[in-house]
């Protein structure tokens, strides 16, 4: 989305607490956030560089050892982290499951690899699970010609553009070539016992298909995962395999279901630093969505306007192939939710490209 000004940003930041301060975990290593409860963090090869993932200290079946939540892309690099943890991290215990909050491939990838490494079970969603053994089945699962024609119907749709998203078929299935064959399936309100503490998933909409973060009560613990970040605004996307889906709309709800935890919570993110202020976070990410919103009806109420066409003004910052697709499934999104709430409507222009335009009285 927009970017803010670092001041827009830092004033926003001053109003949550970090009681970590600065620390980060360093390679290899990693910082205690509450007891049992380790921070790791992997580096990414993306302009969003890094992972949060988390060692969670467990016993199942008598045995002592550790519960692993989401996994890192899967490619060498993510791999070499892993063995260092192993090395340093575990206390001579093993790994005992594998939880993923959901199927991206930041989250996902190494899954098949921790669970095959470990012997042991793969924890998610049975949405998230299904989705992205599909986009397991080969280069072509995901994306590709059915991704290029959905973002030439919302304008993006010159010749170059369409010819480099045809060629991204194998985004997904380059970062995550597998997954495990079986699962453990986890739903909202399940309560998970891990170690000596009690886990409640809660589930969210509209960044993934059924993503779980995990709220332990007793000790004020969220594993938001993407569902609850600190300073950049979760991706919320419409995609070719759900084409008129309201994705916003989805997200707002789910996060608005956090309001009903404790006002004291440390989020521990996927990204960013964890932090205390989830009521002052939740109201922020409302704020900057309505911003955008109304930024997107501005637009549509002086011409009729398509997804790519808003992509300058929702996004000032140059953006790559990669980034621009992300910023079309964005666009597209906050359309849509304007188009569900009828205060947009929808046309199919005679070049193919679908226009929204302010509805009467709107």
């Amino acid at each position: 989305m927009k970017p803010l000004h670092h001041s827009d940003i830092d004033a926003l930041e001053k109003r949550l607490h970090y009681p970590f301060g600065d620390t980060l975990p360093v390679a290899g290593a990693s910082v205690t956030v509450a007891a049992g409860v380790k921070w790791l963090r992997m580096a990414l090869p993306f302009a969003l560089n890094h992972i949060n993932l988390w060692l969670l200290r467990d016993e199942m079946d008598g045995r002592p050892g550790w519960s692993v939540v989401d996994c890192c892309i899967s490619n060498d690099v993510s791999k070499a982290q892993w063995e260092q943890i192993f090395a340093s991290e575990l206390e001579g215990l093993p790994i005992l499951r594998v939880i993923v909050t959901h199927m991206h491939p930041d989250h996902i990838g190494l899954a098949h690899w921790l669970c095959q490494r470990w012997q042991v079970q793969l924890w998610i969603s049975a949405t998230d699970f299904l989705l992205a053994s599909i986009g397991t089945q080969g280069p072509t699962a995901f994306g590709g010609d059915s991704a290029a024609a959905f973002f030439a119907a919302h304008g993006l749709n010159d010749p170059g553009s369409v010819e480099k998203i045809k060629g991204r078929g194998s985004y997904f299935f380059n970062l995550v070539p597998s997954v495990p064959t079986q699962y453990r399936r986890m739903m909202d309100g399940d309560m998970l016992t891990i170690g000596t503490r009690q886990w409640r998933c809660i589930s969210g909409y509209g960044h993934a298909p059924e993503h779980i973060a995990l709220y332990c009560e007793e000790s004020r613990l969220l594993i938001g995962g993407d569902m609850m970040l600190p300073r950049i605004s979760t991706n919320v996307s419409v995609y070719d395999q759900e084409p008129e889906s309201n994705p916003l709309q989805l997200f707002l709800d789910s996060i608005d279901k956090l309001r009903a935890l404790d006002a004291q919570t440390l989020t521990l993110p996927a990204h960013g630093k964890p932090f205390t202020g989830l009521y002052e976070r939740i109201d922020q990410l409302h704020q900057h969505h309505r911003d955008r919103l109304a930024e997107v009806m501005q637009a549509c109420s002086a011409k009729p306007c398509s997804a790519a066409e808003l992509i300058p003004v929702l996004f000032t910052r140059q953006l790559d192939l990669h980034q621009t697709t992300f910023a079309m499934g964005e666009s597209i999104a906050h359309l849509h939710a304007l188009w569900f709430e009828g205060r947009l409507q929808r046309s199919l222009d005679a070049d193919g490209v679908y226009r929204f335009t302010a509805s009467t009285g709107a």
